[in-house]
């Protein structure tokens, strides 16, 4: 469910710092006019994160370039929080210093609606060999709005539990495929020594940051961001249940400086054994079970923990959408198409690593042996808890919008941010949890009543 409003709102200071960095990104905006089909060289400014499968697609672009010649992909890689901020303020100002840009599933539908992005529905459906119906339904829909599709997934994701079977095993520690939060505290703690952690959480402040897992954290415990009727229940005795559990599962066993951890900091704290475990997006598994990754073969995967509800896992997707500003919109359609079609699953397991072939974006993915051999440890449980968990009411009560670990209300993006420094600030010990919620609470308790 959307918002009845519109229009994305930043919060002025946000609205500023994200035009500051879509003004410093590197790289010239694209030529105009029809590109490469008149013979002109054609530079597609793609904005990306700095994840991984990202990565994997910028080193494999040299195959287009060289089947489209005059067509050159200038990929600019950022952290989750920057490109959120360029590409927010590069879209909504209709600046159009981007072709092609990497967007959640909570910015797509709404983008969308706006106008802000070209509706790949024909282009999509018209080409056979692309087999839009291959894209998994869930992930489909969410980048969706009145039917019409504006983003294509690059990969799609739940969150599950992630641990170092060895450390555990070498501790005399169990984890059961269904483990509640508590018992995954007390696993921590136990394995916890000097030089590791028994646990690396996101703690970096930012609404894709900090609250990707702790809103499902929160929602596990009985609380959310809003009741049925819209309004904020940030202050709520399962919010501070739930953040104080948090927090004090950090200080215990978790790493040192927390607020300065997102993905790809606890990604490195297990591959180089600093942490033993975590819980965070699926999509991680399969970089842990990288040729190249040290602990290939050493992990073990779970659903992610609970405490009131049968599932606690969120639905992501870090999709490729065209701005509806750019010059050169056929060629960045096609470069969409050809980073997530079938053929390109293909490439990446031949040319880097079946495990690093992107996962939860096409059934047919799931179907190729070699995948399924090297994705064995993690593949059926990634479709299981993406196949479980439920967008509609991920928590103990009803909610009156779509999406888990967000809110898919334009206002979401500033009151998110804003909040996630204030639990920042308590997990660092700057300020109370009382302080905090109060504050976040009257950030969120407007954005609640524009959707009354």
């Amino acid at each position: 469910m959307l918002s009845k409003k519109r229009t994305l709102t930043l919060g002025a200071g946000a609205m500023a710092t994200a035009m500051a960095l879509a003004a410093c990104s590197s790289g010239n905006v694209s030529s105009g006019g029809d590109g490469a089909g008149d013979g002109e060289n054609v530079t597609l400014n793609l904005a990306t994160v700095n994840n991984g499968q990202m990565k994997d697609m910028e080193q494999l672009k040299g195959e287009y370039e060289s089947a489209n010649p005059g067509v050159t992909v200038n990929f600019q890689v950022m952290e989750e929080a920057d490109l959120r901020a360029a590409v927010t303020a590069d879209v909504a100002s209709g600046a159009g210093q981007y072709d092609i840009v990497t967007i959640g599933a909570y910015e797509t539908p709404q983008w969308g609606a706006n106008g802000w992005l070209v509706d790949l529905t024909e282009p999509l459906a018209s080409d056979p060999d692309y087999d839009v119906e291959d894209l998994l339904e869930p992930v489909r829909v969410a980048i969706s709005n009145d039917g019409k599709q504006y983003a294509v997934p690059f990969y799609g994701e739940s969150s599950i539990l992630m641990y170092n079977k060895e450390i555990l095993d070498e501790a005399g520690v169990t984890l059961s495929d269904n483990p509640t939060w508590q018992e995954v505290a007390d696993a921590a703690a136990e394995v916890k020594t000097d030089g590791m952690a028994g646990i690396c959480m996101r703690g970096k402040p930012g609404w894709g940051d900090l609250f990707a897992p702790l809103t499902t954290v929160v929602q596990t415990f009985g609380g959310n961001w809003y009741d049925a009727d819209w309004n904020a229940t940030v202050d709520s005795p399962e919010w501070k249940e739930a953040v104080e559990f948090y927090k004090t599962m950090l200080d215990e066993s978790g790493q040192a400086d927390p607020v300065s951890y997102s993905f790809n900091e606890c990604l490195t704290a297990l591959k180089e054994e600093q942490a033993a475990m975590w819980a965070d997006a699926s999509v991680a598994a399969s970089l842990l079970e990288a040729d190249d990754s040290p602990v290939k073969g050493k992990m073990g995967y779970a659903h992610m923990p609970t405490v009131e509800t049968q599932e606690s896992g969120w639905l992501w997707s870090w999709n490729l959408a065209v701005p509806s500003t750019t010059q050169n919109q056929e060629q960045a359609i096609d470069f969409v198409k050809w980073a997530t079609s079938k053929e390109y699953h293909q490439l990446v397991g031949e040319e880097i690593g079946w495990s690093n072939v992107p996962p939860g974006a096409r059934q047919s993915t799931y179907e190729i042996p070699e995948y399924e051999e090297a994705a064995a440890a993690y593949a059926p449980i990634t479709l299981d808890v993406m196949s479980s968990v439920n967008p509609e009411q991920p928590g103990v009560n009803p909610q009156p919008w779509v999406g888990i670990q967000y809110v898919s209300i334009p206002e979401f993006q500033d009151v998110g941010n804003q909040c996630a420094q204030l639990i920042a600030d308590y997990i660092a010990n700057r300020t109370s949890v009382d302080d905090a919620l109060a504050e976040c609470q009257g950030l969120a308790q407007p954005a609640g009543e524009a959707q009354q």
